[in-house]
């Protein structure tokens, strides 16, 4: 070969070199070499942020007590600091990646001319010369920097500017990690020693190991089941050899070539470190010795089991509230969550006893909150479908218990219009009418079947109740005519605002009505519908557990709040964890600001209501059976409910420490009526909210029912069990009729009269419902007797029986 050809790669060797040093010193001009103005600020951002050093690691969502539930990661990593890395991994990576490590300032000079050369000579690409500096930037920039592929392709690319770049920043970080380490007092010799331990644990902290090992902490644990302060010298030179390339040395897929390599790293090593010959040569003996597969988790929530579905509604919170999933992702969070280990064993064992996870089309969802004036912490959730992604199996990972879905909670939604009619001024110790049937104008339509006016809203009881009833007696006893009746004094808008601040937010929410953009609550309020005190609309089950947590509360609503705390682990500059007093590593608070409680209703309304749902569990109330069924023995406030057509029912119920609701609906795609024991689709259903809705409610409760102290029933306000003044119905039974009506107008009621049998004197009053209190400007229905004894009626001296047409014969007391 003429010596011109020779000498040719030899020059172009040179000449690059020295591009190189001046790239050093001067930035050149993008249109005749490498790196512009513009890249050299670059540089300077990229090195800033490397000496940051921030690295994608694997969040930790726990329960309140700190037992793990869900491990959230783009890329498998754990940060671990220099002390927690085997001496024989820095030895082996050192020995292998780069052996002038200690010796240097970033940049190998002998190895890159040395490339240099060899690589110009061969006309191709045959060593590599990055040092480790340089490697942990490439990675960086890979890894952490790039969040699109044109970021990806720039961190890879295999041109001079690269190179350049990567070579002014291993040049300025170690710099500079020098003096950092130098204002600290340290000698020049042992500022270098303190920054090369940066380096290197910063370097076997991002690199990748194949089979999603990010980093030499999760490399251990995938391939050893072990940390990586346990390593032994053999395993260690294992993943110092899979850094070349971790694919095609993967010792699972290619033992051979792993086991090589390995070898090759112990021949390195034992060049570097003589006196351990024997030690590292037996080592070369050793079998690979990983676990039999990977140990790789599986990432996020459906590595949660059934807490998958709480997970969830912990990651849309975050969202909600500044903390992406993204940041989750990558932020290496510890997230407690206010999940209870005992309360979640008890509700998901009471769902799925009540409930088949099997059965077809039905599905059941429970939540339970503890009450409080600064946060309802969400202490379990849980569905009888498994959470999962094998539908084949009944797995879902649909946000069934805090989405809405179904047909309704039915009766539970009389609570809201009990509630408004309240604040207006009824009392829970007035009598409210109990009409047989009943059909309102202006409430929308019953669609004119089965006799009722086409332009009216019909509805009838299920069963006999006497003409009137106290508040607490209909809550306990669930008359639909009666609240229909109360809906249309107290009225729809009113009623509707009421569930929404009580817990139901996203009634509000544009679109959820079906009817266009229009919310569940819009569309209620523009049709005035008369049916809404019967809950047919979707409910969210968690929003309605925060109902009655708001109720148990005081009357105080918060959000439904699944976040304990949210920390990451302090870390020195070298990445090791800071120990506190006990020893544990110190925890730095993530700023996290959920939205605020708010007072929506008065805390004397609250706990009167509350009073008034008191007597569901016992007597004739439509859960007594369910309570006995179970042991259930402490005080509760409670209201089931059922739609009409059976397809779906609820059970909603609070003490003074946990407050819950169960909601089971049909969940298949064409939804039908529920049957009960066992929930099972079928035409013609019978579920109501006082079976299995119920059963499984007190069943979940009652073992866990005293954990956070003694369950009790709040103080009654006097104001909301008498009602207010303006509320008070004047007594005037004895009074003609046109005594009566002129003195309750004068009071501020409308009146009607109706006449029955009665053996008072004829034209008098004999009864009024409501007595005792309504509310103001309602309307006050007058009994005028007719002077006839009705057949079968009592002539005691203390009571009386009449005849109330539409509704049956009522007992009621006369003057002794």
């Amino acid at each position: 070969m003429p010596i011109s050809k020779k000498l040719g790669p030899l020059a172009a060797a040179c000449v690059l070199a020295g591009v190189l040093v001046a790239g050093l010193l001067y930035p050149v001009a993008s249109g005749v070499g490498l790196v512009s103005n513009r890249a050299a600020s670059a540089v300077e951002n990229v090195s800033s942020e490397l000496l940051n050093g921030t690295l994608p690691q694997v969040s930790t969502m726990t329960d309140a007590a700190g037992n793990p539930i869900a491990l959230l990661f783009d890329q498998y990593r754990y940060e671990v600091g220099y002390n927690d890395i085997s001496p024989d991994m820095v030895a082996a990576i050192i020995s292998i990646e780069d052996r002038r490590f200690l010796e240097h300032d970033g940049v190998d000079w002998k190895g890159t001319i040395r490339a240099a050369l060899k690589n110009s000579s061969s006309g191709e690409v045959q060593q590599g010369a990055s040092t480790l500096d340089q490697q942990y930037i490439k990675n960086y920039q890979l890894l952490v920097l790039a969040r699109t592929e044109a970021d990806r392709e720039a961190a890879t690319e295999t041109t001079p500017a690269r190179k350049l770049r990567e070579v002014r920043m291993a040049l300025t970080m170690e710099q500079s990690l020098t003096e950092q380490a130098k204002r600290k007092g340290l000698s020049d010799a042992a500022a270098k020693q303190e920054a090369k331990k940066q380096i290197v644990t910063r370097y076997l902290n991002v690199v990748p190991f194949g089979n999603n090992a990010y980093g030499i902490e999760a490399a251990s644990q995938v391939y050893f089941n072990k940390h990586a302060k346990d390593l032994t010298v053999e395993q260690a030179a294992l993943l110092a050899g899979m850094v070349q390339s971790s694919s095609a040395l993967n010792p699972y897929t290619n033992p051979q070539a792993a086991l090589a390599r390995r070898n090759t790293v112990l021949d390195t090593m034992i060049q570097n470190f003589p006196n351990r010959r024997d030690e590292l040569t037996a080592a070369k003996a050793k079998p690979l010795g990983v676990v039999p597969n990977p140990n790789i988790p599986t990432q996020g929530c459906i590595g949660a089991g059934n807490n998958g579905f709480f997970c969830d509604y912990a990651l849309q919170f975050l969202a909600a509230n500044g903390i992406s999933r993204d940041s989750v992702m990558r932020s290496g969070y510890i997230i407690k969550t206010t999940l209870d280990p005992d309360v979640q064993r008890s509700v998901e064992r009471a769902v799925q006893t009540q409930a088949d996870p099997h059965a077809d089309g039905v599905a059941s969802v429970m939540s339970a909150i503890r009450p409080g004036t600064t946060s309802h912490p969400v202490l379990a959730m849980a569905s009888s479908r498994d959470y999962g992604l094998n539908q084949n199996a009944d797995q879902t990972v649909q946000p069934q218990p805090f989405s809405l879905v179904g047909d309704g909670a039915g009766s539970v939604f009389k609570v809201f219009t009990t509630a408004a009619a309240m604040e207006q001024g009824l009392g829970t110790g007035s009598n409210i009418p109990v009409p047989s049937t009943l059909a309102v104008q202006g409430m929308g339509s019953s669609g004119g079947s089965n006799g009722c006016p086409a332009d009216s809203y019909c509805v009838k009881n299920d069963g006999r109740y006497p003409a009137s009833m106290s508040v607490s007696q209909a809550l306990a006893q669930s008359p639909n005519t009666a609240f229909v009746k109360l809906l249309q004094q107290t009225g729809v808008k009113p009623t509707v605002d009421m569930a929404v601040r009580l817990g139901l937010r996203s009634y509000n929410t544009p679109g959820t009505s079906g009817d266009g953009d229009k919310s569940i609550a819009q569309y209620v309020k523009d049709g005035n519908f008369g049916s809404f005190t019967l809950g047919p609309f979707p409910v969210n089950g968690l929003e309605l557990s925060n109902v009655a947590a708001t109720l148990s509360s005081g009357g105080v609503w918060c959000p439904p709040n699944p976040i304990g705390s949210i920390s990451t682990i302090k870390r020195d500059e070298n990445s090791n964890a800071v120990p506190g007093p006990d020893g544990a590593p110190v925890l730095t608070t993530v700023p996290f600001n959920p939205p605020g409680c708010d007072r929506v209703v008065e805390q004397g309304l609250a706990n009167t209501l509350a009073n008034a749902m008191s007597f569901d569990d016992r007597g004739g109330g439509t859960s007594a059976a369910a309570a006995g069924s179970t042991g259930w023995n402490l005080p509760v406030s409670a209201k089931t409910g059922t739609t009409e057509a059976h397809r779906s029912a609820a059970f909603l119920g609070f003490t003074n420490n946990i407050a819950g609701s169960v909601y089971v609906y049909s969940d298949g795609p064409n939804p039908e009526g529920i049957c009960t024991s066992p929930l099972r689709s079928c035409y013609d259903g019978n579920l109501y909210g006082g079976y299995e809705p119920a059963r499984t409610w007190y069943s979940a409760v009652l073992p866990v029912a005293n954990k956070f102290g003694p369950t009790s029933l709040p103080p009654q306000d006097p104001q909301y069990v008498s009602g207010n003044s303006r509320g008070r119905v004047p007594d005037v039974t004895g009074l003609t009729a046109s005594d009566a009506t002129a003195r309750l107008q004068a009071a501020g009621f409308k009146v009607t009269q109706l006449e029955i049998d009665s053996p008072r004197p004829q034209g008098t009053v004999v009864f009024t419902a409501p007595s005792d209190s309504a509310l103001p400007g309602s309307t006050i229905t007058i009994y005028v007797s007719n002077g006839r004894q009705s057949a079968g009626g009592s002539n005691g001296p203390t009571q009386t029986t009449v005849q109330v047409p539409g509704v049956g014969p009522v007992v009621i007391d006369l003057p002794g």
